[in-house]
C-alpha cells in the first residue's frame, strides 16, 4: 500500500442513494459472474447459449465499495471475480448447485481455485500464493482440504459486510481495539505539538520516497492530555483513531503479524489510524516489549504511540513529542475557564484561590475540569465550608488514586501543639511550611525558576531515634499545609536487580507530581549509607539509586522528607543536596512529661497521674504513646481509670520490648 492519509471516500457523506447504487453494482457485477458459470454448464453440456445484452452488467454509475476495495488492493481482474464468485455464493444459495454442476461433485457446493482457473478469464497462478492480495490481506479464506486448488473458498466475513454498506471493525479486532472518545486540547503548548504532528504525517503522505508514516510518540505523564491531543490529530487528517493496550498484544508472531494485517486492512478499508497505549504498563516483561517492537515494525497503517519514556527507535521511524504538564499561566487560565460559570458572589470570594491553588498542585487539563466540577457539585453553603475549601478538597483527591497504589496513607490530625520539640528545630519546620506556600510566588513571580530548574525541589531531612517525632513532623505538616501525606518505607522499594530500584523510585514521584502531597521516606539509611569504594556492579547500581533520588528530589514540585535513625551514616555529599537538615533530640525529662500531658485523649479516665514522676521514664515519644496505650487497655480491663500502676505496667512491658532495664531512679516514688 502507498502512504496516504485519504484512501477512501469520507463514508460521513455516504447517502441512502449513494449506497443503493454501490449495491446495485455490487449485484450487477455478481451476475456477471453467475451469467460465466452459466455459460460454463451450457457449454459442457453442449446446450445452445445465446449472450443477451440484457444479461450482461451495466457500466457501473459510481465508484462504490467494491470499486474503493479493489483500487485500495490493487486487485487483478482475475482476483476481483475469485472474490465476487464468493461473495454470490454468500448471498445466493443456488450457487453452490452451479458450483457442484462444474465440478462433477454433488458434494462441491464451493467454490475452489481449481475452479475459478478454469471457468474465469485472464486466470493466474500467483493469486493463489500466500502473498496474492487476496490471502495476504485476508479478503478470502481457505479451508481445509486435501490439496489447496480443491479446497473450500471462502469471502472474508468483514470483506463481505463492507461490499454491502456494513462498516464495523473485524470481530478479530472487537476485543483489542477501543474507539478513542476524548476532549480537544485546551492549552497552547498542547495545540503546537498538534499542529506539529499533523504537519509531520501530512508532509510524509507526499513524500514517494516513504514507504510508511512516521510513528508519532507522545510521551508524558498526562494521559488524557497525550489522549486528545492524539485525537484531534486524527480527526483533522479525517482518520478515526482506536487503541489498542500493550499489555493485551499476543507474544507469538503469527497472531501479532495476523493483528497488524487486519489493522493495515482496516486502514485501506476505512482510514483507522491505531494509538499504542503503553501507559497502562510502565514496567513491561520481555516478551511484552518484544511484541511492541516487533507490531510497531511491521504495522503500516497511522500509529501513535502513547507512553511515560521513550522507546528506541530501529528500522521504523518514530518521531518524539514531550507532552508536558500546563505551564502556570496556562493553569491559572484553565481555572478560570473552568469555574466561570459561578455565581459573581462566589467569584468574589475566590480572590487569590486559583494563585494557591496553582501554587500547591500541579493538575492536567482533565483533573483541573474534574476538580472544579466535583467542587460545584458537592459544595454545600449549609455546612459553614467556603467554595476555596470544596476546590481544595477537590484538588487533593485527583492526586490520591495513584499514589494510593505505591505508597501508605499518613492520617494528618497532629498539630504544632502535639509536637514537643526544642525551639529552634520547630522554628526549621515552621521554615519549611512557609517554603511550601511560597514556592510558586519566588519561583515563578520573582524569577528563580528562569535561572535554573535544578533544585527547585523542597527537600528534608529528620534524623533522630525511634520515636523522636520525625513522623509526627511530617503529619504537622501535612495538617498545616493542607496536604496528603503518604510514606514509603524505602527497604521495600530497594530491589537486588539492577536498575529495578529506580523503576519503584520513578513510579513514586510519577505518581506524586500531580498533587501537592507530601512523601515521606522512611528508613532512608537502607539506601543512603556511606558509599562504599566500588568493587562490583552491586555498589555501582547502589550509587547510581542514590544519585537518582536525588535528581527525583531536587525536581520534585512537591516536598519530599527523608527519615533516619542513624544520621551519621549518610554520606555528606548526600546531605549537602538536601535544603533543611533537623537533628530530632531525644526528650529531656521536661518535655517527656509536657508528652505525657498529651499522651491520654480528654475522654480518657484518670486518677493522680503525676506527670512530673511520668517524664522520669527514659523513653522517646513513640515509646510513651505505646506505654499510654497499653496503660489504658490495663485499666479499661480492670474498670478502672487510669493510674499510676497502670501506666508502671504498661511501663515494663515497653521496656522488655526495647530490651533495656528499667532503672529504680525512674519509677522511684510511684506507688
Amino acid at each position: 500500500m502507498t502512504v496516504s492519509l485519504n484512501t477512501l471516500t469520507d463514508t460521513s457523506i455516504i447517502t441512502d442513494a449513494w449506497l443503493k447504487r454501490s449495491q446495485d453494482d455490487l449485484f450487477a457485477a455478481i451476475a456477471r459472474i453467475r451469467f460465466v458459470l452459466e455459460k460454463k454448464i451450457a457449454v459442457k453440456k453442449g446446450e445452445p447459449f445465446e449472450e443477451q445484452v440484457e444479461s450482461t452488467p451495466q457500466k457501473q454509475q459510481v465508484d462504490g465499495f467494491l470499486t474503493k476495495l479493489c483500487k485500495s488492493f490493487s486487485l487483478s481482474e482475475f482476483e476481483r471475480d475469485i472474490l465476487l464468485l464468493c461473495v454470490g455464493l454468500e448471498l445466493n444459495p443456488s450457487w453452490g448447485d452451479l458450483c457442484a454442476e462444474i465440478a462433477n461433485d454433488p458434494k462441491q457446493t464451493y467454490a475452489t481455485f481449481s475452479l475459478a482457473m478454469s471457468v474465469l478469464d485472464h486466470s493466474d497462478w500467483s493469486a493463489f500464493s500466500p502473498a496474492s492480495k487476496l490471502r495476504r490481506w485476508h479478503l478470502v479464506e481457505i479451508g481445509a482440504g486435501n490439496a489447496l486448488t480443491a479446497s473450500p473458498l471462502r469471502v472474508d466475513e468483514r470483506i463481505l459486510h463492507y461490499l454491502m454498506g456494513d462498516q464495523h471493525l473485524d470481530q478479530r479486532l472487537l476485543m483489542l481495539l477501543e474507539p478513542i472518545i476524548a476532549n480537544s486540547v485546551q492549552i497552547d503548548s498542547h495545540q503546537q505539538v498538534v499542529n506539529q504532528a499533523i504537519a509531520t504525517w501530512s508532509s510524509a503522505s507526499n513524500d514517494n520516497q516513504l514507504k510508511h508514516l512516521p510513528v508519532l510518540q507522545l510521551c508524558g505523564e498526562d494521559v488524557a492530555s497525550k489522549m486528545a491531543i492524539a485525537s484531534d490529530v486524527c480527526s483533522n487528517l479525517e482518520l478515526t483513531l482506536y487503541k489498542i493496550p500493550a499489555n493485551l498484544l499476543p507474544h507469538d508472531l503469527s497472531n501479532l503479524q495476523l493483528i497488524a494485517q487486519l489493522c493495515d486492512r482496516e486502514y485501506s478499508l476505512n482510514d483507522i489510524a491505531l494509538l499504542l497505549d503503553c501507559d497502562r504498563d510502565e514496567a513491561p516483561n520481555q516478551p511484552q516489549d518484544m511484541a511492541i517492537g516487533y507490531l510497531i515494525e511491521i504495522l503500516q497503517c497511522p500509529m501513535i504511540i502513547s507512553s511515560q519514556t521513550r522507546r528506541r527507535q530501529h528500522q521504523r521511524t518514530i518521531l518524539t513529542f514531550d507532552v508536558r504538564s500546563p505551564s502556570v499561566d496556562e493553569q491559572q487560565t484553565l481555572w478560570k475557564e473552568s469555574l466561570s460559570d459561578l455565581d459573581s458572589e462566589i467569584k468574589d470570594s475566590l480572590n487569590g484561590s486559583i494563585h494557591e491553588l496553582v501554587s500547591y498542585f500541579n493538575l492536567s487539563p482533565t483533573h483541573i475540569y474534574n476538580a472544579s466540577l466535583k467542587a460545584k457539585s458537592t459544595h454545600n453553603p449549609e455546612l459553614n465550608h467556603t467554595f476555596h475549601q470544596s476546590l481544595w478538597e477537590a484538588c487533593r483527591a485527583q492526586s490520591r488514586p495513584r499514589l494510593d497504589e505505591l505508597a501508605q496513607s499518613v492520617e494528618t490530625t497532629a498539630t504544632w501543639e502535639d509536637l514537643i520539640l526544642p525551639s529552634k528545630e520547630k522554628f526549621v519546620l515552621h521554615d519549611i511550611a512557609a517554603h511550601v506556600r511560597q514556592r510558586l510566588t519566588v519561583y515563578e513571580k520573582w524569577g528563580f525558576a528562569g535561572r535554573s530548574r535544578r533544585g527547585l525541589g523542597i527537600s528534608a531531612l529528620f534524623a533522630g531515634s525511634s520515636g523522636t517525632g520525625k513522623t509526627m513532623a511530617a503529619e504537622v505538616l501535612g495538617n498545616e499545609l493542607q496536604l496528603d501525606v503518604y510514606r514509603i518505607d524505602l527497604s521495600s522499594v530497594i530491589d537486588k536487580y539492577i536498575g529495578e530500584t529506580e523503576k519503584n523510585l520513578k513510579r513514586i514521584f510519577d505518581a506524586a507530581e500531580g498533587g501537592g502531597v507530601i512523601l515521606l521516606f522512611d528508613e532512608a539509611d537502607a539506601l543512603f549509607g556511606k558509599r562504599t569504594e566500588v568493587k562490583d556492579s552491586h555498589d555501582r547500581h547502589a550509587n547510581v539509586g542514590v544519585s537518582y533520588l536525588l535528581q527525583r528530589m531536587e525536581a520534585y514540585r512537591g516536598l519530599a522528607v527523608l527519615t533516619t535513625n542513624l544520621k551519621n551514616s549518610l554520606d555528606q555529599a548526600f546531605l549537602r543536596r538536601l535544603r533543611f537538615v533537623i537533628q530530632f533530640p531525644f526528650p529531656d525529662a521536661e518535655q517527656r512529661a509536657e508528652i505525657w500531658r498529651r499522651a491520654f485523649p480528654t475522654l480518657t479516665p484518670t486518677l493522680e497521674l503525676d506527670y512530673i514522676k511520668l517524664g522520669k521514664l527514659s523513653v522517646a515519644g513513640g515509646n510513651i504513646r505505646n506505654i499510654a496505650l497499653n496503660s489504658a487497655f490495663i485499666a479499661a480491663d480492670h474498670n478502672e481509670p487510669v493510674q499510676m500502676k497502670h501506666i508502671l505496667q504498661a511501663a515494663k512491658i515497653e521496656y522488655i520490648k526495647l530490651e533495656k532495664p528499667m532503672m529504680d531512679a525512674e519509677t522511684k516514688g510511684w506507688v
